[in-house]
């Protein structure tokens, strides 16, 4: 597809940059011939799932490792002479031209790192060009299924419900409790803007608490949720719960927990499942039979990552045995991967899908999945990744794409605060225009 001569990539170019846990990430700039230019900086997981799109690092002794400077390369060698001349108002050719490229499945040649940048940077270029915000040029002129078509009223702008981190243990906060992360869900607000104040109050109240309990709240994790050595996991479930009442709200009606489990980080090869700030292991069924009391105990509506991120048999187990109203929400089952995606849907492994672009490696990657996973009835949640950059591009994503949740992580670290800023200055200029997500978006029916 040819677009005018204003939209076509002039020039691409790219450095190494740093995320919010001070390692390097890929940078990118492509310019318009037109004028117009997009800038985007990839974000980075901490909690990686074995099938996600590859990473290039650098190895070695430089930042420990972690440096990028052949995936920069390979933006300035391989994909910039490739996209130079196409037009960046469609993704489409360009996420495919990328992909060829780098020639592998994974597109671990040139770093997936590497080839989002590009992605997102021409997804942002092409918008400007539009005289578009990113959001509007996402959602594009095709209507989502179920959407009304040309000459009928279309539905408001969709502004998804935020999952808040409050808590956090795993691979986000130095493994002070097994479970990742427990969030705050605002399930009772009306708008986006009064959701994000009561979760705010929550993490207060919750810090507070902490602290009159002499845990204290010394350690902050990689999201900017608060962290604290507890007995046990569920004791974090209890203190956030007990942080909503404390905050003067009503669990489960007004503010809900979600939790991201990521079992693949304590699941072990033999099946089972190593709690080790408990000093406990249980076989899948206990594991299970323990998370369902959790379920029964407090006001979850959605578990992340309940099981190992290859034991399809386990999670559709879990799809049958786990409440119903519980939204069981694949991360690494997934990997933002559409043949896992299709193999979930027909094995009924999970009713939610995480989002992430970079395990997808593109936007159109990410977007097929969601749209997949969307007409299946799943619900989806947009999600940023544990080493994020102030970028905001994630919250015009959410609302493009009607994902109807996002995560982001805690309310506190500008990485992180720079995206709900995003989404309350959309809520602000849409004003009537605009929705958020109701409760029912837990179960995908706020499509």
């Amino acid at each position: 597809m040819t677009g005018s001569r204003s939209t076509e990539i002039a020039d691409v170019v790219a450095w190494e940059a740093l995320d919010s846990r001070g390692r390097p990430t890929v940078a990118c700039r492509v310019h318009l011939a037109g004028g117009a230019v997009g800038r985007a900086i990839v974000p980075s997981g901490a909690s990686t799932g074995s099938h996600e799109a590859v990473e290039r690092r650098d190895g070695g002794t430089r930042y420990g490792g972690w440096g990028v400077r052949g995936a920069v390369e390979a933006v300035r060698a391989e994909l910039r002479p490739a996209v130079i001349g196409l037009d960046a108002t469609c993704q489409v050719d360009v996420d495919r031209r990328l992909e060829e490229v780098d020639g592998t499945p994974d597109l671990r040649r040139a770093g997936a790192n590497a080839v989002l940048a590009v992605s997102l940077a021409t997804a942002i270029a092409g918008a400007r060009a539009l005289g578009q915000p990113l959001w509007k040029s996402l959602a594009g002129p095709t209507p989502l299924a179920g959407e009304p078509t040309a000459g009928e009223p279309r539905e408001p702008v969709l502004l998804p419900m935020p999952m808040v981190n409050i808590l956090s243990g795993g691979a986000h906060a130095a493994r002070a409790i097994d479970i990742q992360d427990v969030l705050a869900v605002p399930v009772g607000a009306g708008t986006f803007a009064y959701g994000l104040e009561l979760v705010e109050r929550v993490r207060a109240a919750t810090a507070a608490l902490l602290d009159s309990r002499g845990d204290g709240t010394g350690l902050v994790a990689d999201e900017g949720g608060l962290a604290a050595p507890l007995p046990t996991n569920e004791a974090a479930l209890a203190l956030v719960t007990d942080g909503i009442e404390a905050a003067g709200l009503t669990p489960g009606h007004d503010v809900a927990l979600a939790v991201d489990l990521a079992a693949s980080q304590f699941g072990t090869a033999d099946g089972t499942y190593h709690l080790r700030c408990e000093d406990r292991i249980l076989d899948r069924d206990g594991w299970l039979a323990e998370v369902g009391r959790w379920c029964e105990r407090y006001p979850i509506v959605s578990l992340e990552d309940v099981l190992n991120e290859d034991d399809w048999e386990g999670w559709t187990l879990a799809a049958r045995t786990l409440p119903e109203d519980c939204q069981l929400l694949g991360d690494d089952l997934f990997a933002t991967h559409l043949d896992r995606v299709e193999k979930g849907i027909a094995c009924q492994a999970a009713n939610a899908v995480l989002v992430k672009p970079n395990q997808a490696g593109t936007l159109t990657r990410a977007q097929r999945v969601l749209r997949r996973a969307q007409q299946a009835g799943l619900a989806t949640v947009v999600s940023a990744r544990s080493g994020d950059t102030e970028d905001t591009w994630l919250a015009d994503l959410a609302v493009g794409w009607r994902s109807g949740q996002i995560k982001v992580g805690s309310t506190t670290r500008s990485e992180r605060t720079a995206k709900w800023n995003r989404l309350l200055e959309l809520e602000h200029d849409l004003g009537e225009a605009a929705v958020v997500a109701h409760r029912g978006v837990l179960r995908g029916q706020a499509y």
